[in-house]
């Protein structure tokens, strides 16, 4: 589905439902250098049990148009003008790595529009290594390669080719590397940037008023369960599920386990 947001086409995957305002939505926000098909294992149960999903492609990323935004706070006011373009008051927001960051952002700035929060592979500080960023910012592979390698856990790096995905003939590291080569090169720069950037997180989550679930990797390297749990303690109503012998790609790497801790968290039936 295209949408325009601030002048500019987005792409949002609705899990094969049209956005109904009487259902209530869930706006599904990607990481750093990827794009809304990294959420295809959830985004489809989502939209056929009683919500309207918006997986959505962030500004120059995947089928969006438009430059990536350049810090947290920006991308999660595109958010809220996200819902405006699709029509709607209020939404669940679910993120992943800079996706939970945007997704923190906008509960605590904008606090009205979000009814809940899950927040994927997240921590208070996102630094960034210097030699990643000027990788990223070159487009170079070595960047991606770091990203991918260090972002998933045992069942990434699973069998000599990086297997591990639950879908038959699929394989994580391989459609990983393919997906962030798909991104116009120095987007994950910009992305990666932002992360690092962002010193507000503490701040936020105690700004949160609304129910904030973490699902964290036990093995994640990138923002170690440690550090999510922390983040956690900050605010005022939170639920936190730790995924054994996954890392920091969590709703790739375990996926089933994703949807029922969002399921549970979303009160969404078994039908």
């Amino acid at each position: 589905m295209q949408l325009t947001v601030n002048g500019n086409p987005v792409f949002v995957h609705t899990g094969g439902r049209d956005i109904a305002p009487a259902r209530p939505a869930i706006v599904l926000i990607h990481g750093a250098g990827m794009d809304h098909s990294v959420w295809s294992l959830q985004s489809r149960y989502l939209a056929h049990h009683g919500r309207s999903v918006l997986a959505v492609d962030l500004p120059g990323h995947g089928r969006s148009g438009g430059e990536p935004l350049g810090s947290i706070a920006a991308l999660a006011d595109w958010v809220i003008a996200l819902l405006d373009a699709a029509g709607l008051e209020r939404a669940a927001l679910v993120g992943h790595s800079m996706g939970a960051l945007v997704a923190l952002d906008a509960a605590a700035r904008h606090g009205g529009r979000v009814e809940a929060v899950a927040l994927l592979g997240v921590a208070e500080r996102m630094p960034v290594h210097p030699d990643l960023l000027t990788a990223a910012h070159a487009g170079e592979q070595s960047a991606i390669e770091m990203v991918i390698g260090w972002g998933h856990g045992p069942r990434g790096h699973g069998g000599a080719q990086g297997g591990g995905c639950p879908a038959p003939g699929l394989a994580l590291i391989p459609g990983g590397r393919r997906l962030m080569a798909s991104v116009r090169p120095g987007v994950l720069g910009v992305d990666l940037a932002a992360c690092n950037d962002y010193g507000q997180g503490a701040d936020a989550a105690a700004m949160v008023a609304c129910p904030v679930l973490f699902l964290l990797g036990a093995l994640d390297r990138m923002t170690p369960a440690k550090a999510g749990r922390s983040l956690a303690a900050c605010v005022k109503t939170s639920q936190v599920v730790v995924l054994p012998q996954t890392g920091h790609m969590v709703m790739a790497e375990a996926p089933d386990s994703v949807l029922e801790a969002l399921k549970s968290f979303l009160s969404l039936s078994r039908g």
